[in-house]
């Protein structure tokens, strides 16, 4: 790392993770670059793809992977078959084509990386927040991105994990911890909707786990030193289907997603003369 790190901190979302995609053109165009990456959920699928190759490029990477058929395998699947699948497990969806897919994009270790990277698990067992950043690369993310109820967890040395944005959505205390002093946190859009109270049954536990994230960010913002700069990137004007309980399964939305999240980045880039 240089005399003043950057970190780029991608959280969770789900399929509206494509959002993140759009933010790290922006940050690219304007000649951005990571000397370390720390991510969770969704975000650290981003993120691992980055961290091998943080150059502009990896965007159009990132948009050819968010938009494989394969991408689509992962949380497009019927929802008979879904349902069939969770009659008899915990999940809707298998996690086979994602682990193909990202076998394929990344490398083997966190050491053959081109920058650090840092990634937010759960533990199940320890009911804690366990971040890797060593040895095999492909289970942690894997295991930072398994969704309860839509992946199973990922077993790691007999131990269970699961998504990391349960215990951590936006770790930018992480990268505060690791020496960060310019910090770029990239999210889905919901940091910028306000909270109202549930009125459909699928609400309650979304608006309640919702709560408890910015509640967590909102501790780890007030605890940033003076002198290190945090950048909360926007992602543009959203989108009130984003909020439906299906909206993970909208792949269609991908490019609507990333061009408003990279205009509204660029031009905040641009304000702050970036």
């Amino acid at each position: 790392m240089g005399d003043a790190p950057v970190a780029f901190v991608l959280g969770g979302g789900g399929v509206l993770g494509g959002v993140e995609v759009g933010m790290l053109r922006a940050l690219f165009r304007a000649d951005i670059r990571p000397d370390l990456v720390v991510a969770t959920s969704i975000g650290a699928i981003n993120g691992a793809v980055v961290a091998a190759n943080p150059a502009p490029e990896v965007t159009d990477l990132l948009m050819r992977l968010w938009g494989t058929p394969e991408m689509g395998e992962v949380y497009g699947e019927s929802i008979p078959r879904q349902l069939r699948r969770f009659a008899t497990r915990t999940h809707l969806h298998s996690p086979a084509p994602l682990r193909r897919l990202l076998d394929r994009a990344l490398p083997g270790t966190f050491e053959e990386l081109a920058v650090p990277l840092h990634v937010c698990t759960a533990s199940i067992q320890r009911a804690a927040e366990v971040w890797f950043h060593a040895g095999p690369l492909l289970d942690p993310v894997l295991a930072a991105a398994a969704v309860p109820g839509l992946l199973p967890p990922v077993e790691i040395d007999g131990e269970h994990f699961v998504d990391g944005g349960i215990v951590n959505t936006l770790p930018v205390g992480r990268a505060l911890e690791l020496g960060a002093q310019e910090v770029y946190v990239l999210h889905v859009g919901r940091l910028e909707r306000p909270l109202t109270p549930p009125t459909r049954p699928w609400e309650v536990a979304q608006t309640a786990m919702e709560i408890g994230r910015r509640a967590r960010f909102a501790r780890e913002m007030a605890a940033v030193p003076d002198g290190v700069r945090v950048h909360v990137l926007p992602t543009g004007v959203g989108d009130e289907r984003d909020d439906n309980p299906w909206a993970y399964r909208d792949t269609a939305a991908l490019g609507r997603r990333v061009s408003s999240a990279y205009t509204a980045s660029r031009d905040y880039l641009a304000a702050i003369g970036r």
